[in-house]
């Protein structure tokens, strides 16, 4: 009998030379298919594309500044984040009603970034990878069984893993943040051409990971060189750790927030903003940034000598060619260049909480039955009595709210569920979007209807600037 941990009892079938484990978690539903085959032959590692082929081509959806891509493996058809800061496919977020067979497994103890504790997972090797036409037949993995590593509330969509350097360092990878596309292109078969309003600079990778040299502008100091880990599992713009004998100061103007999650659990900080942030020609000016408590790092053995790192709210303002083989990375501005950087302007944070049923009438003033215009997420019943429809759609929570915030002052809680914003039914509209809405512009005015203990309560305040001008 086999225990891992939170899998709890494990059944094992042994059947002739080829040795098949088929697991089942006594958890109701969640099954895994533990495949240890005695290979015939030793599989290269890597992506590869077929022969013929330059490039293959991979749509992505952008949200909340972050890179999700389809990912196939072992035959099932998963969502990911690509994440070039992460070394090895971390597979978590599994529904009990999931079933994905996974390689020649072990347990492992792994952390990320957090406050919290080292965890628990399984390594299983030689794993089928497919991103298109682009295969790994022998790709290593993570799989994390804590229930509470879940991103897929705060994204808004469901989320099952991360990867990131296995294709940065097996294809060249063009990330064109204005059209949503990746191309991942053949190294041997891709040429570099001169192009108007670009620049190649160099891109150091170390221990699996990437990073650029840059300039930091802070108020009163000579321009800082520094060296930043290229992110893109990052949603944030800039994180710095404090070095004051290097000039890195917490700036006079900031506040305590919460910057985000890891692996290993939540990551508070100060945040701040700097007079600019310089990756070789290209300057953005007044520029967001973030400084990470030293306890979200504490599990890292070194930070190879960075000073921090580029998130995904910098990277986006740029189509990019990663190269990795030549250490190179290609900048070109583009349409989100110029955009102000976001702040959380009303200090809360929302997530995903489930469903719940919501009642609508489906007539109008007149008696006539409106036609339904398809706006609703998840499954609807039609509901002819009183002419009203029940719609099951997500719950959108109160997950953090930032002490001495507007939406603080104003008394929202966490907990509370939102059911609008100016007028505006939440359910009709995604995540991000409603984010959006509540953090639109400094200086407006913003009604949030919500739900409390079974009691609707309005509440209403206006969006401060977050620095008073000097």
């Amino acid at each position: 009998m086999l225990k891992y941990d939170r899998v709890q009892t494990l059944f094992c079938i042994f059947l002739s030379e080829e040795v098949i484990i088929l697991c089942m978690s006594m958890r109701k539903g969640l099954i895994f298919m533990l495949l240890l085959i005695a290979p015939m032959f030793i599989l290269a590692q890597g992506f590869e594309l077929p022969e013929d082929k330059k490039f293959q081509r991979i749509n992505f959806e952008l949200i909340n500044n972050l890179i999700i891509i389809p990912v196939e493996i072992n035959g099932v058809e998963l969502t990911f984040i690509l994440d070039s800061g992460v070394s090895k496919p971390i597979l978590f977020n599994l529904s009990e009603s999931d079933s994905i067979p996974i390689n020649n497994v072990s347990e492992v103890t792994i952390r990320g970034l957090g406050d919290g504790k080292p965890m628990k997972a399984l390594s299983s090797k030689r794993n089928i990878f497919r991103l298109g036409k682009a295969m790994n037949f022998a790709q290593d993995l993570y799989v994390v069984m804590d229930r509470g590593i879940d991103f897929s509330t705060t994204l808004g969509i469901p989320v099952h893993g991360i990867m990131g350097y296995d294709l940065f360092r097996d294809f060249i990878i063009e990330v064109n943040y204005n059209a949503r596309k990746l191309k991942l292109h053949n190294p041997e078969l891709y040429t570099y051409k001169e192009r108007r309003n670009r620049q190649t600079i160099p891109l150091l990778v170390e221990k699996r990971k990437a990073y650029v040299e840059g300039t930091v502008l802070m108020k009163d100091t000579a321009n800082i060189n520094v060296k930043l880990l290229v992110d893109t599992g990052s949603s944030d713009a800039l994180w710095l750790f404090p070095e004051p004998e290097k000039g890195l100061e917490i700036p006079e103007k900031n506040y305590e927030d919460h910057l985000g999650r890891g692996l290993s659990g939540d990551i508070f900080g100060k945040r701040s903003k700097i007079n600019g942030v310089q990756i070789g020609d290209f300057k953005l000016d007044e520029a967001k940034v973030a400084f990470p408590y030293r306890e979200s790092f504490q599990g890292i053995d070194s930070l190879n000598g960075r000073n921090g790192s580029l998130g995904g709210e910098v990277l986006k303002r740029f189509n990019m060619v990663f190269d990795y083989g030549r250490g190179l990375v290609t900048l070109k501005k583009n349409g989100n260049f110029n955009e102000p950087f976001q702040y959380n302007l009303a200090g809360i944070d929302l997530q995903h909480n489930g469903l719940r049923y919501i009642a609508e009438s489906i007539a109008d003033v007149n008696g006539l039955v409106k036609e339904d215009n398809g706006d609703t997420f998840g499954n609807v019943q039609i509901l002819l009595e009183n002419k009203t429809r029940l719609s099951l759609v997500p719950e959108i929570v109160v997950s953090g709210i930032r002490a001495g915030s507007p939406a603080a002052e104003a008394g929202l809680r966490e907990g509370d569920v939102i059911l609008a914003v100016n007028g505006k039914k939440v359910h009709k509209y995604k995540l991000q979007e409603i984010l959006k809405m509540i953090n639109e512009r400094e200086g407006k005015r913003i009604k949030v209807l919500i739900e409390r203990y079974n009691t609707d309560l309005l509440f209403t305040f206006v969006l401060k600037k977050m620095f008073d001008d000097d």
